[in-house]
């Protein structure tokens, strides 16, 4: 079932909606209705004052809303660290450190989306990056919720959220290898449609691409900006180098990766991609959530930068990967 993603630009979330009913055929329509909105926690009403008492009108009392994050602890050699502890962590927000409110390191199903470039110098590797796509669909949580993007000049839902193995194969077969490479398009509308997924909170989006974005009507500055709004996912991609993917190409991967917390891998050959999925599988299946409340909420204007150290066994500075930053009013989960 191929179902287009047209007119996100206008407004991504209906759009992509109605674009997938309206190009779906007829024999095998589906019909994806939009998640119940999600209640701000701000400014809340309540017949409480301070004391807890009942009083004869409504006031407003302010919560505010966690920014949750999902992070990738790693030593020196690169190696996944996946012992540590609550204390292990701290949180900077703009240079302050922040009091964590709740810590985990357990395995929690996520909602990932597959991004595969489609356009024509893919045409000779797309059996092997569909074998190792596949690897990694196997090593994920066996209750993921996977979809599958193929893109060219147009990006193309042709699976919506399954954990069955059989119908992400089959979408991954629908290839047409030809067209343009709209990189920012595909990687807009598909952190839309996973941020519409309200059954989980971790999101993660695998791009595979070959070339440099050369169509898209999203510039990677707006594309970067939508990866850090609330709800938006972990990116992983894949370059693969062997046409000669250019710096500009492999910049723009490092910039949609490395500001929501995840990575870029450039390949030298195809024969690594298998080993690549699986280490993304697995470093998926080890990042710890931390969530914290922002303390110095009155004063926040504009982005708000993200820092998160740990210390290891011998109280060794690690490096983590987790998103950059966000911005008020569009907290990330």
């Amino acid at each position: 079932m191929r179902l287009g993603m047209t007119g996100f630009l206008q407004n991504r979330l209906t759009m992509i909606i109605a674009a997938m009913i309206l190009a779906a055929p007829v024999a095998a329509q589906t019909t994806l209705s939009p998640p119940a909105p999600i209640q701000s926690q701000t400014e809340q009403p309540t017949a409480q004052d301070a004391s807890g008492e009942e009083q004869g009108r409504f006031v407003f009392k302010k919560q505010v809303q966690e920014v949750v994050l999902h992070a990738t602890a790693v030593d020196e050699e690169g190696h996944l660290v996946t012992n540590l502890t609550r204390t292990d962590f701290t949180i900077f927000q703009n240079g302050v450190p922040e009091t964590i409110t709740s810590f985990r390191r357990e395995d929690v199903p996520v909602a990932l989306g597959i991004v595969i470039d489609n356009s024509g110098s893919m045409r000779d590797k797309r059996q092997k990056i569909d074998d190792a796509v596949l690897n990694l669909i196997r090593a994920s949580n066996p209750q993921d919720e996977i979809f599958v993007v193929n893109f060219s000049q147009t990006p193309y839902l042709d699976q919506d959220f399954t954990s069955d193995v059989n119908l992400l194969r089959s979408a991954l077969h629908q290839v047409s290898t030809r067209g343009s490479t709209a990189l920012y398009d595909a990687v807009v509308a598909s952190a839309a449609h996973l941020r519409n997924n309200p059954r989980l909170d971790k999101k993660v989006l695998l791009v595979i691409t070959d070339g440099q974005d050369n169509m898209s009507r999203e510039t990677l500055q707006e594309a970067v900006r939508q990866l850090q709004i609330k709800n938006s996912p972990v990116v992983y991609a894949i370059g693969l180098t062997e046409d000669g993917l250019t710096p500009k190409g492999r910049q723009a991967l490092q910039s949609l990766t490395v500001t929501s917390g995840g990575m870029a891998f450039f390949p030298r050959t195809l024969d690594e991609v298998d080993a690549i999925t699986r280490t993304v599988a697995h470093d998926i299946r080890s990042q710890y959530t931390l969530a914290y409340k922002p303390a110095n909420i009155s004063s926040q204007k504009g982005y708000q930068a993200i820092r998160v150290e740990a210390k290891g066994t011998g109280r060794n500075r690690l490096t983590v990967r987790t998103r950059s930053g966000y911005y008020p009013g569009e907290t990330v989960r």
